[in-house]
C-alpha cells in the first residue's frame, strides 16, 4: 500500500484487538520516528504493551478498547512545534497504516503514564496516537466540497491543476479536532500555496493544520509546488 492509498483507507479506530505489532514493523515504525524527531527537532516515542493509558483514571474511556501501543508526541514547551506535531505525527500515521495497522490521534481522553516513555524538563507530552489492530478499519466519513477550503489568487485565469485538486482532496481526508477542518488554502502564482489555520477555541488548529499539509504535499507531489 503506497501512502496515497494510506490517505484513502485511514480512518479513526478506537477499539483494538490483541494482536500484537509484529518486531519488524515496529522497526519500520521507529525508523521513521528517528527520522522525523531529527528533522522535526520533536520526541516522538513509540510506547508498546502499556495498557495503563486507557483504562485507569477518572475517566471510563469508553470510546476506546483494547489500546496498549501508542505513538507519544513529546514536544519542547516553547509552544513552537504545533503544526510539526501535526506534519510528522501524520507520516508515521500513514506509514502504519501503510503496513496494515490502524490508528486515532488522541487529544484528552488518555492517563499520562510518565514512566512508559521519556521526558526531558522542558518537554511536555502534547497528545498520543493510538495504534495496533483494530477490530475494524473504521467508517469513512461525508467529505465537504474542496472549493469551501481554498482560493485561486493567481493572475492568470488559468484552470486549476490538476495536483492542487489531488492535493486538497487528500485534505479534506486529514483527521482534525472534533471534524472542525479549520484550514483554508490559497494557490498562488508560480505554483506556490500558502495554507493557514483560522482561529480555534480548542487550540488544536496549527496542529491538525500540519497534520492537513502532510496529507496535500503527498497527494499533490512536492516537487509540483512550493509553500508560500
Amino acid at each position: 500500500m503506497d501512502l496515497q492509498q494510506a490517505i484513502r483507507e485511514r480512518h479513526s479506530v478506537r477499539k483494538y484487538t490483541d494482536r500484537p505489532i509484529e518486531p519488524e514493523k515496529a522497526a519500520e515504525i521507529q525508523k521513521l520516528i528517528d527520522e522525523c524527531n531529527a528533522e522535526g527537532g520533536l520526541h516522538i516515542q513509540l510506547v508498546q504493551n502499556e495498557p495503563l493509558a486507557f483504562s485507569t483514571g477518572i475517566f471510563k474511556y469508553g470510546q476506546f478498547s483494547g489500546v496498549k501501543n501508542y505513538i507519544a508526541l513529546v514536544v519542547k514547551k516553547d509552544g513552537n512545534h504545533e503544526e510539526a506535531v501535526g506534519y510528522y505525527g501524520q507520516r508515521i500515521v500513514l506509514l502504519m497504516q501503510s503496513l496494515g495497522l490502524n490508528s486515532c490521534w488522541v487529544g484528552l481522553t488518555f492517563k499520562n503514564i510518565k514512566s512508559a516513555y521519556q521526558m526531558k524538563p522542558d518537554e511536555k507530552l502534547r497528545m498520543v496516537i493510538a495504534c495496533g489492530y483494530g477490530e475494524s478499519n473504521g467508517a469513512a466519513r461525508k467529505l465537504k466540497p474542496i472549493s469551501r477550503f481554498y482560493k485561486d489568487a493567481r493572475s492568470e485565469n488559468a484552470s486549476l491543476p490538476e495536483w492542487f485538486e489531488k492535493g486538497m482532496e487528500a485534505a479534506l481526508l486529514a483527521p482534525t479536532a472534533m471534524n472542525r477542518q479549520k484550514f483554508f488554502f490559497t494557490l498562488l502564482d508560480g505554483n506556490k500555496v500558502a495554507a493557514k489555520a483560522s482561529f480555534d477555541l480548542m487550540g488544536y488548529a496549527p496542529l491538525d493544520l500540519g497534520i492537513v499539509k502532510c496529507n496535500f504535499e503527498i497527494a499533490a507531489g512536492k516537487e509540483n509546488f512550493e509553500w508560500a
